[in-house]
């Protein structure tokens, strides 16, 4: 069996979810392969500038993205055409709740007919995962419409669901997948046996826990990333937010002391946390836990300079 270090994981983990190495500019749909969490304003923005080269302010909402409540009913900029892994994927197994989701979704629709209406519907959570909702969060506002009903088999969809969880944050384990998917510990199980052909259990720090077989190599090979990147707080879930700091989780645990309610995203540092930063608006305030290099500090001023937010800056030192 192989021995997997938390540096490795993280290091595999920041390199796979393309925050080592940026994508080509445009590439928004490889960006939200897993789906990126806009709870806070402009967080899926921010993260897709994190792995995709030139990032325009406009890129949450191009062609090839959509937006629902998934996984976890928390907003989520996602591949359009990978819509139905995200909602019709995470489907309770048990027939009578699928009724249930379905007919909260028909009430949804009904009161939609056919508009774009403000949010604040009755049910919408509880509706998403019908695959029939689709939002627009405008920061200011969240604005609702009805799609169609993805075109896909919805055990082939789930089974995706789990291969994409264990590929982007393996090592990892059936609970944190039910966690991260929102589902239930027993379907999340069943689902995850589904394709346990597929993987292969390593010795996370003294813990059982799978990765893809495809992904073994790159999870060995990994290696520390170098450069600066400015992670918003969904993000630092790679880095191990469950209490012993191995597994993504709700974020039981801080990563560095300089967090607070106003800086609650993370200074990446070749792939170290050494500190937080916060925004209002296009300012910036960062507070680092350690010294960097004049280099380092420069790197920091112009991942801040190039954020496509309006009047993006770094505050004063």
């Amino acid at each position: 069996m192989s021995v997997v270090t938390r540096e490795q994981a993280v290091s595999y983990r920041l390199r796979v979810n393309r925050l080592v190495e940026r994508l080509s500019a445009g590439s928004y749909e490889e960006a939200a392969f897993v789906g990126l969490q806009d709870t806070a304003p402009r967080d899926a923005l921010l993260g897709l500038h994190a792995r995709v080269t030139d990032c325009e302010p406009s890129g949450w909402e191009h062609p090839s993205l959509i937006q629902t409540y998934s996984p976890r009913d928390a907003v989520y900029v996602l591949p359009r055409k990978d819509f139905g892994v995200f909602t019709l994927g995470r489907l309770p197994l048990a027939a009578e709740a699928v009724r249930r989701i379905v007919e909260v979704a028909d009430n949804v629709c009904r009161l939609l007919d056919g508009r774009e209406l403000r949010g604040g519907l009755p049910g919408l959570r509880a509706a998403c995962p019908s695959g029939r909702i689709a939002l627009r969060w405008t920061t200011s506002s969240l604005w609702v419409r009805e799609v169609p009903r993805p075109d896909v088999d919805v055990d082939a969809a789930r089974e995706e669901l789990c291969r994409r969880h264990v590929h982007r944050f393996g090592p990892t384990t059936p609970k944190a997948f039910a966690w991260w998917a929102g589902l239930s510990p027993a379907d999340a199980r069943q689902i995850w046996d589904g394709v346990s052909s597929e993987l292969l259990e390593v010795d996370f720090d003294g813990t059982p826990a799978w990765i893809l077989r495809t992904d073994e190599a790159g999870l060995l090979e990994a290696t520390r990333p170098r450069g600066v990147r400015l992670l918003v707080a969904p993000d630092l879930r790679l880095l191990g937010r469950d209490r012993d700091g191995r597994f993504i989780a709700p974020g039981l645990r801080a990563l560095t002391s300089a967090a607070d309610s106003f800086h609650p995203n993370g200074v990446l540092v070749d792939g170290r946390i050494v500190g937080a930063w916060g925004r209002k608006a296009g300012k910036v305030d960062v507070v680092l836990t350690e010294h960097l290099e004049p280099h380092q500090y420069d790197e920091l001023a112009a991942e801040v300079s190039a954020f496509p937010i309006p009047g993006a800056h770094l505050a004063t030192w």
